[in-house]
């Protein structure tokens, strides 16, 4: 997994998986752009803790089309191209349906589509673009176990990711010729800052759910991303591969 001399964009790196995922990407000699939404501060410190040099900060809200094209144009002008893009960023919140208001319910909804699913699909055509006229190009996706177990604490939510892997799957045939290489990693519950509150609140419960009685780390996650990005995996092209520690199994 050499990826020395190859420019990668993480969304979303401003903690959690995608933090871990900058971090490895730049240990294996990438030059990485570190996308945040808000948070500046702990972007600042995921890009100070990246090995090498000649890395980027860029911010960018993903639920905004505009920006997300910005985004992308900045990474290849000030870069100088993209050959990865980890489309890492997402919200979850806790919205079960008893008790939501109509207008509580459309709000889950709409912000959990535009940002999990339309905002990975604009960054993917943006980035596509571009390795369209360079030759070719790796697209990750992190979607979620919810997309196929159900999440009944945030129906919008599961959607959304069941969504952004047909999307991946379809890319992958529609930009195969082009040698843009497509795949998505469907983790469960892993040991994040956006899960902390979830997890402080059933931690043995989850846990539990694998038989590994534990939950994912970040860097479990970054280093599957890392090989479906890497060279050699090309027929790997529209995969979805299942990081949850055998909590949920499929067939």
């Amino acid at each position: 997994m050499d990826f020395t001399d190859k420019i990668v964009l993480v969304t979303g790196a401003s903690r959690g998986i995608g933090r871990a995922c900058a971090r490895m990407f730049a240990e294996h000699g990438a030059r990485v752009a570190v996308h945040y939404h808000a948070s500046r501060a702990a972007a600042e410190t995921t890009l100070a803790a990246l090995a090498g040099s000649g890395h980027l900060l860029v911010q960018a809200d993903i639920a905004n089309p505009a920006e997300v094209q910005a985004m992308v144009s900045t990474v290849i002008e000030q870069m100088g191209g993209l050959h990865v893009l980890v489309n890492n960023a997402g919200i979850y919140e806790k919205r079960p349906v008893a008790g939501l208001t109509y207008e509580g319910w459309l709000d889950t909804w709409n912000k959990n589509i535009q940002t999990n699913l339309l905002g990975a699909a604009n960054a993917a055509f943006c980035a596509a673009q571009h390795m369209i006229a360079h030759g070719g190009g790796r697209i990750v996706n992190v979607s979620s176990r919810g997309a196929f177990r159900g999440e009944p604490d945030s129906p919008a939510y599961g959607a959304a990711k069941a969504g952004m892997n047909a999307m991946s799957q379809s890319l992958a045939k529609a930009l195969a010729p082009y040698g843009i290489i497509v795949t998505a990693v469907a983790p469960g519950w892993v040991d994040t800052d956006m899960a902390a509150e979830h997890l402080a609140e059933r931690a043995d419960e989850m846990r539990a759910q694998s038989p590994l009685e534990r939950i994912a780390r970040p860097e479990e996650v970054a280093y599957t991303v890392l090989f479906l990005a890497s060279e050699g995996v090309e027929f790997l092209t529209g995969a979805i591969v299942d990081i949850n520690g055998a909590s949920y199994l499929r067939t």
